[in-house]
Parts: C-alpha cells; structure tokens; sequence
C-alpha cells in the first residue's frame, strides 16, 4: 500500500512540477518548439522507414566496432599487466644470480 501511495506522489510531483515550469515563457516556447521538432521526425521516419532501418543498422554497427575494438585493447592491456607481473620474478632472478657471483672466493 505504501509503494503505491509513494508513486502516486512522485507522478503528482513531476505533473505539478511541469505545469509551474510551463508558467515561464521561455520554457514554454522552447518546450513547444521541441515537440514541433519531434513530431516532424517522428513523422518524417514513419514515412521513410527505410532510411530509419539504415541509420539504425549503421548505428548498431559503430558499436559493434566499438565494442571489438574495446575488447582488443582490453586483451592488449591485460596481456601488459600479466608482462608486468613477471617483471619482479626476472628482477628477483638476477639479483640472486649476482649475489651468487659476487660471493664466490676469488682464486
């Protein structure tokens, strides 16, 4: 009951919150302006589907592209991390193999 009573209130807010923006002219010109716009591409791409479906294929194919590319610098940076990994193991080495030199008796 509660959760009802909540969303009825935020509906009420955001209805009363719209109307008293609508009170400033400017926010009311811009708003009609915008809704002018939406209703000609709206109606513009509901007469050219067409071109609306390649727009939508280009789009989904840039992000295809992204997503490949995001993935092949992903492989390339873990591979690096795992590089950077190994760094300290090969320090360690070659400082034992230099301590192991240098302490050996000199004949």
């Amino acid at each position: 009951m509660g959760k009802s009573k909540f969303l009825k209130s935020m509906v009420a807010g955001a209805i009363i919150g719209a109307a008293i923006s609508m009170l400033d002219r400017t926010t009311r010109e811009h708003t009609v302006q915008n809704l002018k716009k939406a209703r000609e591409t709206v109606q513009y791409y509901a007469t050219h589907r067409e071109e609306l479906q390649q727009m939508i294929d280009e789009k989904v194919q840039q992000v295809q592209k992204l997503y490949d590319t995001t993935q092949d610098n992903l492989s390339f940076i873990k591979d690096k991390v795992d590089e950077v990994k190994e760094i300290p193991i090969a320090v360690q080495d070659i400082v034992d193999e230099t301590k192991t030199t240098f302490s050996k008796p000199i004949n």
